[in-house]
């Protein structure tokens, strides 16, 4: 689907986003690489873009993780 640059960037954001979450909170790590691959679906997206979307995402996780 994504280059492997992307993807790269990608994996970037969702682990820079999630450094707090711990890595077994499965739950809350799915929700937020949903939100970011769908920002990055879209055909004009920015790594502010991607990381908005990410922290829309930790906004529904528990309060502990944002």
């Amino acid at each position: 689907m994504f280059d492997p640059e992307t993807a790269a960037l990608l994996r970037a954001v969702l682990d820079e986003l999630c450094e707090n979450v711990p890595p077994l909170e499965s739950s809350t790590r799915t929700r937020v690489a949903s939100k970011i691959l769908e920002a990055a679906a879209k055909a004009e997206w920015s790594i502010d873009d991607l990381k908005e979307a990410g922290r829309e995402a930790l906004q529904e996780a528990p309060a502990m993780w944002r």
